[in-house]
């Protein structure tokens, strides 16, 4: 029975990168030894278990073969005879296929370490075109290590191309794309995992709302970057550097725009209405993806309100307060700093204008807060009663706003 630490802790201290999760690969062992050695058994379709003391995730060495179509149709087999090699080959990328042995030695049957110096995304084998998973994989690992200069090998394009073409991607089940998506929007560069799926033909395919923006132009004065599909990927980069893996803020970046897909083409360049046309789009994809609640609703409104953040500074004070009535912001005040980072991504995400001020922000955060002021009590104290009660506070909050 002997250990192997496997995967990402390898992978990242090879990079420099402060490992968080440690995973390990046992060689020649039995569910039943395990169990004995106190291990607690946690997987479902192979056998999977956590240390007594340390709950880091130990994995009997296994090998593994396709039955069907999808993320879902494969037969494992766990036995002592299985060799770390043999575990090793059907992982998805060289980088991911590396382990280190109890006295700190890399076995690296699969060139993993080459790649990381080259910095190439690598499939490790053919086996790799039987899990459609893998071609959102290698797109949020080109959103993580973009920004180091990593790209995909071209025979792995070319795999990732073949699987979409054989319709493996059309069988992914929602959660799952989701749950790649959601870690993509959480790296430092999200538009490389876009690149990545429009470079392999799975975008069209995942996301047809969003590849449709491509080729899409927009007025040059107010987007130099002219293509709308460009500009989105300029958004969402922007909004992860605004808020470090915050997926919510990266979601709402990513969908916003998608009215401008659908605006007739003899309005074209201009996009007016976009913000309503884009509301429909918006629900196709959070319900095709079953997208967390809170994403879906501040998705909606951020494509719905982003103009009026945008021309805030224009605003009277009553349709301010009413922006923030629209975000539901006084019962759910959390929105409005994701709300406003959201439109600030969206208006610094053009070209050159990356380091430009967003005022719009600080202003509507000062008039939440003087809205914000303004409660109920002084007018229970006065003696009002049910709507009157709000019709004053509402009235109040316009001052306080105009007051500014």
């Amino acid at each position: 029975m002997k250990t192997y630490l496997v995967g990402g802790a390898v992978r990242d201290r090879l990079l420099g990168i402060a490992v968080k999760d440690r995973d390990y690969v046992v060689v020649g062992a039995t569910p039943e030894e395990m169990l004995r050695a106190g291990y607690q058994p946690v997987g479902k379709d192979f056998p999977v278990f956590l240390h007594p003391q340390t709950h880091e995730e130990y994995a009997l060495a296994r090998t593994e073969r396709k039955t069907g179509r999808g993320y879902h149709a494969f037969a494992f087999h766990t036995d002592p005879s299985v060799r770390l090699e043999d575990d090793l080959c059907r992982r998805d990328l060289t980088i991911n296929a590396i382990a280190e042995d109890e006295h700190g030695a890399l076995i690296d049957p699969f060139g993993g370490t080459r790649d990381l110096e080259a910095k190439v995304l690598r499939h490790v084998s053919p086996a790799f075109a039987e899990d459609p998973v893998r071609v959102l994989r290698v797109a949020r690992f080109a959103a993580r290590y973009a920004d180091r200069g990593f790209r995909i090998a071209d025979e792995t394009l070319a795999l990732m191309r073949g699987m979409v073409a054989d319709g493996e991607v059309d069988h992914l089940v929602p959660e799952r794309v989701w749950a790649e998506t959601q870690k993509a929007l959480t790296e430092k560069t999200p538009s490389a995992f876009l690149h990545a799926l429009r470079d392999c033909g799975a975008l069209r395919v995942l996301f047809p709302e969003i590849d449709a923006l491509y080729g899409v132009p927009q007025r040059a004065e107010f987007h130099p970057e002219i293509d709308t599909g460009i500009h989105t990927e300029m958004v969402v980069d922007m909004a992860a550097r605004l808020a470090s893996g915050d997926a919510l803020i990266g979601y709402c970046a990513l969908v916003h725009d998608l009215g401008k897909a659908l605006t007739p083409q003899d309005v074209l360049p201009k996009h007016i209405g976009h913000e309503h046309r884009g509301l429909a789009p918006v629900e196709t994809v959070n319900t095709r993806y079953k997208v967390p609640a809170e994403y879906a609703a501040l998705a909606q409104l951020v494509c719905k309100l982003h103009l009026l953040a945008h021309t805030a500074l224009e605003l009277k004070p009553a349709t301010v307060l009413g922006l923030f009535e629209q975000l539901d912001a006084f019962r759910r005040p959390e929105r409005v700093e994701s709300f406003l980072i959201a439109c600030e991504a969206d208006k610094r995400g053009r070209l050159g204008q990356s380091e430009s001020a967003y005022p719009q922000g600080d202003y509507l955060r000062h008039a939440f807060a003087a809205a914000s002021a303004i409660g109920a009590k002084e007018f229970v104290e006065r003696g009002l009663h049910g709507p009157a009660i709000g019709e004053a506070m509402r009235k109040a909050r316009i001052d306080a706003i105009a007051a500014l």
